[in-house]
């Protein structure tokens, strides 16, 4: 077979399709929506401001043609993830932020940076372009929030850690379902990032073995930025549901972090609920452990692998955060099992904290990282149909619900 699926080589419609509006009839409601949205944004809340964008987004797309809309993704955001990238390794994000909101010109940064002065020109140039720098001059530039937040580990390492080293595994995404029959992939064996790499290791493997660990750290580190946490009483009675008749023994295990990373999440919990009775135990892989620097004393670190038995018996509860979506139902299937085995009857509660994927207008944030999961780990954002088939009745567990 060729680079396209042979049954549909013929185009069907007129090329001139390419130069009009993509939804010319959606352009007056989307404009007076985004109209009145702006009349209110000042004593809205923030979920205005957020439907605010989600329709400003939706009429720009309108009124673009698919010529239009071709070119920002083939040169415009391309080349911005290019530049932005540049500019997190290059450290332009952190030394614009340090001089503060005065212009700052082109030839100024790059001695700075020690980097030529023609290319910096080049790349900032284009971030302007794509509005996310403020040009004042000729070669002189303004920064604003975004470029400022690039300076933040939690933002601008993200794009270093998961989306210029294993890009690849995205952009050959169509070549690896075309010699696969075009079949939803689960092989958490198979993924696209081994094809376009060639390699066996997996994202985390291959974005440690890489030099971007740290960086993808940063990136997980600032992941729920903007969220609600779970544990905040209006999201998950903590008190009234874990404390409240918890062994209050000090050797007693109260919650194990599966998986957890850096320790984010038990940091956060320790930090809101000092006083919670017994151990607060972070688990995962050596390679992650011997990365953390600084963990409050309070915690302790424990190397595992949930794929094999669960050390730790009968606790309060097991918080799994954000992991399962990186692998498909039969390696999930073992997870869960490994924490059932571990779990005292009556007792023990699984905290799965991971989006859900609603059945109709999904928000573009989950269906971009399903793509991620789709291209980077051959697994996927569920909806509720998927997580209920797969703790209930492959993993033999009751979803409670509060």
């Amino acid at each position: 077979m060729g680079a396209e699926n042979a049954e549909y080589h013929s185009c069907p419609d007129d090329l001139s399709i390419a130069t009009h509006s993509n939804i010319a009839e959606a352009v007056p409601k989307l404009l007076n929506d985004v109209i009145k949205g702006v009349n209110n944004l000042n004593h809205g809340t923030d979920e205005d401001r957020k439907d605010m964008v989600i329709k400003c987004r939706a009429l720009a797309r309108a009124l673009e043609t698919p010529r239009e809309t071709m070119v920002d993704h083939c040169w415009g955001q391309i080349g911005a993830i290019a530049a932005i990238g540049f500019g997190v390794d290059s450290g332009l994000w952190v030394l614009m932020a340090q001089n503060g909101d005065k212009p700052q010109k082109v030839t100024d940064l790059a001695v700075g940076l020690g980097v030529d002065t023609k290319l910096l020109g080049r790349v900032m140039r284009h971030v302007c372009a794509m509005g996310l720098l403020i040009e004042v001059g000729e070669d002189e530039y303004r920064s604003t929030n975004y470029t400022k937040a690039l300076s933040l580990p939690q933002i601008g390492h993200g794009y270093l850690g998961v989306t210029t080293c294993t890009a690849a595994g995205t952009l050959k995404f169509h070549e690896f379902s075309r010699k696969r029959g075009w079949v939803n992939p689960t092989n958490s064996h198979d993924t696209s990032l081994m094809y376009a790499y060639g390699t066996e290791k997996n994202v985390f493997d291959w974005v440690h073995d890489s030099g971007y660990g740290k960086h993808l750290n940063d990136y997980l580190g600032g992941y729920n930025l903007g969220r609600p946490c779970w544990m905040d009483p209006d999201v998950y009675p903590v008190k009234e549901i874990l404390i409240d008749g918890a062994d209050s023994s000090p050797d007693a295990p109260f919650l194990v972090d599966v998986g957890g990373n850096m320790g984010h999440d038990l940091t956060r919990f320790h930090s809101r609920y000092p006083n919670a009775p017994g151990k607060l135990i972070l688990q995962d892989l050596p390679m992650m452990i011997h990365q953390i620097k600084d963990l409050d004393p309070a915690i302790i670190r424990m190397e595992y692998d949930f794929h094999q038995e669960q050390p730790v018996k009968g606790a309060r509860a097991y918080y799994i955060h954000s992991t399962l979506h990186n692998w498909p139902d039969d390696v999930c299937e073992s997870i869960l099992a490994r924490v059932k085995e571990a779990m005292k009857p009556g007792y023990s509660r699984l905290l799965i904290n991971e989006n859900v994927v609603p059945h109709i207008g999904a928000h573009w944030e989950t269906t971009g990282l399903d793509m991620l999961m789709l291209t980077l780990f051959s697994s996927e954002e569920r909806t509720s149909t998927a997580w209920y088939d797969l703790i209930e009745r492959r993993a033999g567990l009751r979803i409670a619900k509060c």
